[in-house]
């Protein structure tokens, strides 16, 4: 699934007051919680579980909302509130754990970041060059097997991670090694296996014993064998209709890369032992948060599992995650030992717009701070492409949308995949929250990038009475294999 914005800073400037303190004084926790309170009702999420770190400590956590929603008929169920002691999926945040495991693996000489591919799996493609920092840092040329923002039907069946990534990782790449970063689910999937052939351990089984466990984070949850214990429930939103319960990927889907849950506290745990280096040796922490630099010297502003960038002299280390029904953002600022987190029950905005909101107060001076920008040799510096907007696909999304409006589909212009979307009750969902918007007057594309095989475009849809995000995705072929709206 999508990687969303990890730390969106277009925020309004506030008095710095919890930038030396220790706890939450009662005005920061009153404006806080007015804004969680804001987030939700502005996005309609849910729940949101919060949490605020500091000198290595947890000194907040809240949750807001519920976990549950009041379901009536046949399968009556009352809601449930939200708590913070709670396990949410993190979703790519699992990311970073599956990276320490490397390093772990790397401190007792059983593998180096520079090793390729090949050592462990010769026939995939391009494996003499791929190596595993490229796998960690997404500039492997593997196209993502996950790029979609909803459940296709592939994911309802469990899959075996091997015969998953054996499959993808053995398509053509999608660019050369080092040359490009795409993000792609992919390239920690095949890092779970080569974890598994190295230390001869299940990857679950390795990463208890080596990071969980030593760092006594409590109320983890493994996606692949644990889901039956989530308190929690997922919701998604079919353009602005009312919530529906998501569906979970199935076992498998998620093994390295998206495969863990846990309470907002355990996580802050897990970003003050980045802060403070309490698992990994200190050049392995510097690994991890050094953005890894493109073979023409533009930096990616990724390193190993996280996003890393330096915004007005501070290192900012975040990332978010999605899987079927959830949504999270971690935020942690290393230099002042500050982090923060939040974990929330729907497919959609709502945990960016959370931390967004905790900035003014935690992080004043960084308020509309653009990331500092690494200087390529000039010599090997490339002017980046610019995105061909492509007129003719604009006028596709307009003509779906304006039959969305009246709770039509030509089904034909859609993938298997994104027909299993558009069932019966989504194409209501859409015709309900559509129609009352008025009339489409503009349809504008805003972004367009290659991720697993496929265009990803952005368009604004003006209507008369509001503008809406959409997001598709098209095949080969012309055909869209995703197409999603959002406030």
């Amino acid at each position: 699934m999508r990687i969303l914005p990890a730390f969106a800073l277009s925020v309004v400037l506030t008095a710095p007051t919890l930038l030396h303190a220790q706890k939450l004084n009662d005005a920061d926790r009153t404006k806080i919680e007015s804004a969680m309170t804001k987030v939700m009702d502005d996005t309609g999420t849910p729940s949101i579980s919060l949490g605020i770190a500091r000198g290595g400590n947890v000194i907040y956590t809240k949750a807001f909302g519920y976990a549950v929603l009041e379901e009536r008929g046949a399968h009556h169920q009352a809601a449930v509130p939200a708590d913070a002691a709670m396990a949410y999926p993190i979703g790519s945040i699992s990311k970073q754990f599956t990276a320490a495991c490397i390093l772990l693996l790397q401190e007792r000489g059983k593998l180096k970041l520079d090793d390729p591919v090949s050592k462990w799996f010769p026939d995939f493609s391009g494996a003499n060059k791929v190596t595993i920092r490229n796998l960690m840092t997404h500039t492997s040329g593997y196209s993502d097997y996950a790029p979609q923002d909803y459940t296709i039907p592939a994911w309802t069946k469990p899959v075996k991670s091997e015969t998953l990534i054996r499959e993808w990782a053995t398509k053509p790449l999608d660019f050369e090694p080092g040359t490009q970063w795409q993000y792609s689910n992919t390239n920690f999937q095949l890092a779970a296996l080569i974890i598994e052939k190295v230390s001869g351990q299940k990857f679950h089984d390795f990463l208890w014993a080596n990071v969980i466990t030593p760092l006594k984070l409590k109320g983890v949850l493994d996606l692949d064998t644990d889901r039956a214990k989530l308190q929690v429930r997922g919701y998604e939103r079919h353009a602005m209709g009312p919530l529906r319960p998501a569906i979970l990927e199935s076992p498998g889907w998620y093994t390295g890369d998206g495969g863990l849950a846990m309470p907002v506290a355990t996580l802050l745990q897990w970003d003050e032992s980045i802060v403070h280096r309490t698992l990994l040796k200190p050049a392995s922490y510097d690994e991890m948060i050094k953005p890894y630099l493109l073979k023409d010297g533009t930096d990616s502003h990724y390193g190993l599992g996280v996003t890393s960038q330096v915004r007005n002299g501070k290192r900012i280390v975040s990332h978010s995650g999605e899987v079927g029904g959830f949504v999270s953002n971690n935020v942690i600022d290393v230099d002042d030992d500050i982090a923060f987190a939040a974990l929330t029950n729907v497919e959609g905005p709502g945990a960016a717009p959370a931390t967004s909101a905790l900035v003014p107060t935690l992080l004043p001076s960084l308020v509309n701070a653009a990331p500092n920008k690494a200087t390529p040799k000039p010599e090997e510096a490339t002017a980046p492409a610019e995105p061909i907007y492509d007129k003719a696909h604009a006028e596709q999304v307009k003509t779906i949308l304006l039959g969305l409006q009246k709770g039509t589909l030509d089904r034909n212009l859609f993938t298997t995949d994104a027909n299993f979307y558009f069932n019966e009750t989504t194409i209501g969902d859409f015709k309900s929250s559509l129609q009352p918007l008025g009339t489409l007057q503009t349809v504008t594309q805003t972004s367009e990038k290659l991720r697993g095989g496929m265009i990803f475009r952005t368009y604004d849809a003006e209507f008369a009475g509001k503008t809406l995000d959409v997001t598709t995705y098209t095949q080969n072929d012309g055909k869209l294999e995703q197409f999603l709206v959002e406030p």
